[in-house]
């Protein structure tokens, strides 16, 4: 299970601090990562020195470029004991796994327990045993700061979920209070709500760690559909008019769910990730009471973002039109009979036809022109629609329900 522990301004910029401290006693750069292989800061390289290209093997740009390493790499780091080890640990070059330099790792504990590791590259002739003791007590004060935050952070994911999944009443209440005890005064500020759908591990506790998610108060994974899961932040705003710390990690996760994740990553599908993925944005909100109607604007705006590409990928609630009153529809209103022979598979064109027709506004050279065809053919196949359902596309309303029964359907 992932840590619940998130990064604040303020822990960051301290957890920044520490690892250009080590940086400068050693003369090397160093990279800190949580215990499961996060990237929380590195350290630069010295702008007057030459940058070695070798430097740059592909387990340490990965690590940079995505904030975090594959399985296969964290398990082949482990087995050189740095879960166990008390002091630094010297792990030899080893091309054939990525690893073109050789690495020290610094273990990060507090009271005992493993929070994370600094990593060093092993340069020849390396650091002194008197240099890696002043580093590791350097270690010692991350580890104290990583301890300190996970306690201030300490069951948001839990209590985050339970937000987005109590029923409407008291019982939302409750789990709404139980975050806003947890957050203190920092859960008084603005926020805004992102969903990613759908996320591509069915495991509820397969989640990244907020930590590595600048501006994120907390996250969580919450259900999607009938098997699936789809991903929660809850992510802090400096102004309701600048959403950029949602969107910036809106796009991120649509990334990795399009990619899939780890090895419980499912193959393509609407319920297993790995295929097309999309994320919606909520309003901005003062404090949590209205969090879990920022969650379902978060939810409906990514609905819309899957269903309606040009929406997406990361769509947000008050640009998705139409789509703020369909997705609040039951998934039966979709289904009304007149429009049912017209959604059959052998009539995909004709539909197609009278959804670019309805969304134009019934202008028939727009039309013809966006689907590529002569006007003559356009209006036979409108024809044809009108025959399938018993509608009338002179009628205002016909034309309102045959649009709305067409875009519910993508939903």
């Amino acid at each position: 299970m992932r840590e619940n522990a998130r990064v604040s301004g303020e822990y960051r910029g301290d957890y920044q601090e520490l690892v250009d401290e080590i940086s400068a006693l050693l003369g090397v750069p160093a990279t800190l990562e949580n215990r499961d292989f996060e990237l929380i800061a590195f350290g630069a390289y010295d702008s007057e020195g030459d940058l070695d290209p070798s430097a740059l093997d592909p387990v340490r740009t990965r690590s940079i470029l995505t904030r975090r390493s594959t399985t296969t790499v964290r398990t082949w780091f482990e087995g050189f004991g740095i879960t166990r080890a008390s002091g630094p640990v010297r792990i030899p070059p080893t091309p054939e796994a990525g690893v073109y330099r050789g690495r020290i790792c610094l273990p990060v504990r507090h009271r005992g327990v493993v929070l994370g590791y600094v990593w060093l590259l092993d340069d020849d002739p390396g650091p002194t045993e008197a240099q890696l003791a002043a580093a590791m007590q350097v270690t010692s004060r991350i580890g104290a700061l990583l301890a300190d935050e996970a306690q201030a952070g300490a069951d948001l994911t839990r209590e985050l979920r339970a937000v987005l999944t109590a029923e409407r009443g008291w019982q939302r209440d409750m789990a709404v209070a139980e975050l806003r005890t947890a957050l203190g005064a920092r859960g008084e500020g603005l926020h805004t709500v992102v969903c990613v759908a759908p996320w591509p591990s069915a495991d509820p506790d397969d989640a990244p760690s907020a930590r590595t998610v600048p501006g994120a108060t907390a996250l969580c994974t919450v259900p999607w559909g009938t098997t699936g899961q789809s991903l929660a932040l809850l992510v802090r705003l400096r102004s309701a008019d600048v959403l950029t710390p949602a969107l910036t990690a809106a796009n991120r996760f649509v990334r990795e769910a399009e990619g899939g994740r780890g090895e419980g990553a499912a193959g393509a599908g609407p319920d297993g990730g790995g295929g097309r993925a999309a994320a919606g944005v909520s309003g901005a909100r003062v404090g949590l009471g209205e969090l879990g109607g920022a969650w379902q604007e978060a939810a409906s705006a990514a609905r819309a973002a899957l269903a309606e590409p040009r929406l997406g990928p990361v769509a947000e609630w008050g640009a998705i039109g139409p789509y703020r009153l369909l997705t609040a529809l039951p998934p039966e209103a979709a289904h009304d009979p007149v429009v049912q022979a017209l959604l059959a598979p052998a009539h995909r064109e004709l539909a197609r036809t009278a959804e670019v027709f309805l969304d134009l506004a019934g202008q028939a050279g727009r039309t013809a022109a966006e689907l590529g065809i002569h006007r003559q053919t356009l209006y036979y196949r409108l024809s044809r629609v009108e025959q399938l359902t018993g509608l009338d596309l002179d009628d205002g309303e016909d034309r309102l329900l045959l649009h709305m029964a067409l875009k519910g359907a993508r939903l």
